[in-house]
């Protein structure tokens, strides 16, 4: 079931009357005087002008948005707060010889960030210890136990990564106990910072940083230039020199783009540069990735965030949550292809029960709105849905129903408490709505941002909360109709869609969160040679009098977008231009976000 949405008249706007996923389509227009102002910079090329003026880029920073440096946007290190005091005390450790232990979040931001710092320790002749929780025994985060654990086995230092900044028990254990921890997270935080020997987060209600948009590994990675620079100031340095930071880009970027951070200021250098390292094949963890993931090279954003980001995800979700941090801080390739293979075979578990939970859960989605059209909010739950993989499952509902979604799980060796992860809709804040049912009393535990949240209940708050929730998100219905839209920036001819036209576009790039890649429409086609490939994905060529382009449109075979394709006729299609390289030739297809069929007089 998809919700119906308006569209504007085909005669105000020329676009079709109603689309497949029930979306209204918007052209957008860009300032024509902003366009002029742009083109020398994109060397006369109309096309990019108006890309870069519809995302609001002015002039003055054209250049620097089409070839960001670190040069001109990496941030003073000492404008964080806490981090000179952090940088202090981990470079004393260093020196001193001092165990110190890496505390990592079991997802690829955390993976990223405690394998910066284990080759940064390495470069000083130093182990790192590590320590990442399990997600079904432990949660998320340190925990008293976890501390009085590390404080038993020798640790004298440790360093939390991408988490640690809201935990106020641990921390004041740590401190009962004797051990010092250094946080390096980058979490909203509200109330005042946990007693830590020093807490670098962007985020933190008084630093003045203005880095707020970076991931925990882009702290990170700031933090080494602020142990480099220290070091420097000291005049001391190991026997080969101090520890060159750049080949650490590779990680750094890997973790902006899988934690989904915007990609702007520094982000954006980080992420170009980054790719670049990555396209080295300099980290062996990394490069057995690739290699058993059937890829080869890492070398796109997409190669980053859709083939290695959910194999190193899948070891925190289903399996061992050490695999990850592990693999990309080996520089032995044995070690590094026998993680990289169990991650994979890990990913394809994962998979299995993304799939299973998915079908039941979206069964429920459209018995609900069956029930209910009108409901501002979907929430699915089951016994024996893994922890492990709810918050994808409820991503998918959200993408194919355009509504905020909760999947909940508990039970068979879960645990008898319910765990739940909710993904959003742009101007919802789910994770407000969830922080105040905890507060009511709704459900056990619970909050996170605007676009995603988790939560902790008892299966038998499950209707009460369905309850409260719908009652709470029936004052958002403007906001979800206005995620309703899907911004298209161009119209185009299937025989415009070339290579030379692709390899302009990605100048613009990197693609992602704050950068959305160009959405074009192509206006009136017939399709022919539509094939399903793979398990539910489908193939087929788009053509008009200008020329044809292939098309593939993914997991749409029992979706909407699907069952309107089966249908034949004409087409208005939206999407997303790609380049493939197939037997030495190159070329271009369009991956669809929408469709829409064209009515015939």
């Amino acid at each position: 079931m998809t919700r119906a949405a308006k569209i504007p008249s085909p005669e105000a706007t020329g676009l079709p009357p109603i689309s497949a996923s029930g979306r209204r389509w918007k052209l957008i227009e860009a300032d024509p005087r902003r366009v002029q102002a742009l083109l020398p910079v994109t060397g006369g090329i109309d096309l990019l002008a108006r890309l870069m003026a519809a995302r609001g880029i002015e002039p003055a920073d054209a250049a620097g948005f089409l070839a960001p440096t670190l040069r001109e946007y990496f941030p003073d290190p000492s404008s964080f707060a806490d981090m000179d005091k952090a940088a202090g005390i981990v470079l004393d450790a260093i020196l001193d010889g001092r165990k110190v232990v890496v505390f990592a979040d079991y997802d690829v931001d955390g993976g990223t960030s405690s394998a910066i710092l284990a080759r940064y320790f390495r470069a000083w002749g130093r182990d790192l210890g590590l320590y990442v929780p399990d997600r079904l025994e432990e949660g998320y985060g340190p925990s008293p136990a976890a501390f009085r654990y590390l404080k038993s086995n020798g640790a004298e230092l440790v360093i939390t990564v991408d988490c640690g900044a809201a935990a106020v028990q641990a921390l004041d254990e740590a401190n009962a106990i004797g051990l010092p921890i250094v946080v390096i997270d980058h979490h909203l935080m509200s109330g005042p910072a946990p007693n830590a020997a020093a807490l670098v987060n962007p985020n933190r209600p008084d630093c003045n940083s203005g880095q707020g948009h970076l991931a925990a590994a882009g702290v990170v990675y700031v933090f080494v230039a602020a142990m480099n620079r220290l070091a420097r100031e000291r005049g001391i340095a190991p026997p080969a020199g101090l520890p060159d930071i750049l080949p650490l880009l590779d990680l750094c970027a890997l973790g902006t783009l899988c934690d989904m951070a915007p990609l702007t200021g520094v982000n954006r250098a980080f992420v170009r540069q980054g790719l670049s390292m990555m396209s080295r094949d300099q980290n062996p963890g990394l490069r057995a990735l690739a290699d058993v993931s059937g890829i080869g090279r890492v070398e796109s954003v997409y190669h980053a965030t859709f083939i290695l980001g959910p194999r190193l995800n899948a070891g925190g979700r289903v399996g061992d949550p050490w695999l990850a941090a592990k693999l990309l801080a080996t520089d032995d390739r044995a070690e590094a292809i026998d993680l990289a293979e169990r991650l994979h075979a890990l990913n394809d578990e994962r998979k299995a029960l993304e799939t299973a939970i998915l079908d039941a859960a979206t069964a429920q989605a459209e018995r609900a709105l069956e029930s209910n059209p009108d409901r501002g909010v979907l929430i699915a739950a089951g016994e024996g849905w893994h922890p492990g993989v709810i918050g994808i499952v409820a991503g998918r509902l959200k993408d194919r129903f355009h509504l905020p979604s909760i999947v909940i799980g508990w039970g068979d060796g879960l645990g008898p408490v319910a765990k739940g992860s909710g993904r959003s809709v742009r101007g919802v804040n789910l994770g407000a709505a969830i922080s105040e049912a905890a507060r009511q009393g709704i459900i056990l535990s619970g909050g996170g941002h605007a676009m995603a949240g988790g939560l902790s209940m008892d299966p038998g708050q499950l209707e009460g909360f369905d309850a409260w929730m719908l009652d709470h998100m029936s004052a958002f219905a403007a906001e979800r109709d206005a995620a309703l839209q899907l911004d298209i920036d161009a119209l185009l001819a299937p025989g415009a869609a070339t290579p030379v036209l692709v390899a302009r576009i990605a100048t613009l790039g990197p693609f992602g969160v704050g950068a959305p890649e160009p959405v074009f429409l192509l206006q009136d086609v017939s399709i022919t040679g539509l094939r399903r490939i793979g398990v539910n994905h489908l193939r087929f060529v788009a053509e008009d009098a200008s020329g044809r382009i292939d098309c593939v449109a993914w997991r749409a075979e029992d979706q909407p977008i699907g069952q309107v394709l089966r249908q034949g006729g004409r087409f208005s299609l939206v999407g997303r231009l790609k380049c493939d390289t197939w037997n030495g030739r190159e070329r271009v297809q369009l991956e669809i976000a929408d469709v829409a069929a064209l009515q015939v007089n």
